[in-house]
């Protein structure tokens, strides 16, 4: 048996459920707890592949009805959120990129915030950013291209570079000066996917288009077992993932990223397919169940483990 420790972060993920669909993936669980309050790391295992989650930070911002279902009245939005039991007049913000090692190619999915907090989540892993083979960009916002330089240097020196064609060209063309600083120069590293293309055998690409104009998910598939990276589909398990069609600030196109909600969070509520999403509380790994009119996050408590 694998002894846990249950951080202050990680209860505020498992305070929240009140079910869970079990035996998703059959297999035994570590956390892992760096010194660092805001560097942490999760491992499970999906088929043979070692998955890990890595919290590069956390904060707490105000007013969330600024941001969260901006197409609803406060009344609505106060409501749902008592009836949740979280607080209407502010939300946390957690930033987990995600690596996936399969054995023969170490994939880090998005970034965060800053090389340094990168590096450090890495390291409560046991990984170092040399050993990232690839760096993969779920889409160009700011909080998940940050940690590609370290003090102007790439910080994943070995790696190659993997984006969406769409995402990049939109991106390349709008004069936005951290993706002019940080992902421009490594543009000659980076090869360019469309929907439903291989990253590495057991990674293919899943179009989510309408938080940005090319934002993609990932399927993870081993040994018949599955897990989906959402990226920024869903941006609160609540205010967002449980009411796909609440409108978001940081969406661009708001109906076209309230459909993707709808078409992917129905997919894995049907098919019962665990994801993470870049901004659930951390561990971010969980599961969707159908509710009438919307979906209900159900978080992992113990079905994900590693061997």
């Amino acid at each position: 048996m694998i002894a846990q420790k249950l951080t202050r972060r990680a209860a505020l993920a498992s305070a929240a459920a009140v079910s869970f669909l079990s035996n998703a993936l059959g297999a035994r669980a570590q956390s892992i707890i760096s010194q660092s309050p805001d560097a942490q790391a999760y491992q499970f295992n999906v088929g043979s592949f070692k998955v890990t989650t890595l919290l590069v930070g956390t904060r707490t911002v105000e007013n969330p009805h600024s941001i969260f279902g901006t197409n609803v009245s406060a009344r609505t939005f106060e409501d749902v959120s008592s009836d949740a039991m979280i607080p209407a007049d502010k939300s946390q913000f957690f930033f987990t990129p995600t690596l996936v090692d399969t054995g023969s190619a170490v994939v880090l999915f998005d970034t965060g915030l800053t090389g340094p907090s990168i590096t450090n989540a890495l390291a409560a892993a046991s990984y170092t950013p040399q050993q990232v083979t690839h760096v993969v960009l779920t889409h160009m916002h700011g909080d998940h291209i940050g940690g590609l330089m370290t003090d102007g240097t790439p910080t994943f020196a070995n790696a190659s570079y993997i984006t969406g064609q769409t995402e990049f060209d939109f991106w390349a063309t709008s004069e936005n000066d951290r993706f002019d600083r940080v992902v421009k120069p490594l543009a000659p590293k980076m090869s360019f996917i469309k929907d439903q293309d291989i990253v590495v055998p057991g990674v293919t690409s899943l179009a989510s288009f309408g938080h940005t104009p090319g934002h993609m998910g990932y399927r993870v598939e081993s040994d018949g077992q599955q897990l989906v990276l959402i990226a920024d589909l869903a941006n609160h398990y609540v205010w967002s993932l449980a009411y796909p069609d609440w409108e978001v600030r940081f969406d661009m196109d708001k109906p076209q990223a309230a459909a993707s909600r709808r078409a992917v969070l129905g997919m894995l509520a049907a098919d019962k397919i665990p994801f993470v999403g870049y901004h659930m509380p951390f561990p971010a790994l969980g599961y969707v169940a159908p509710r009438d009119g919307g979906f209900q996050y159900v978080p992992h408590s113990y079905q994900m483990l590693l061997t």
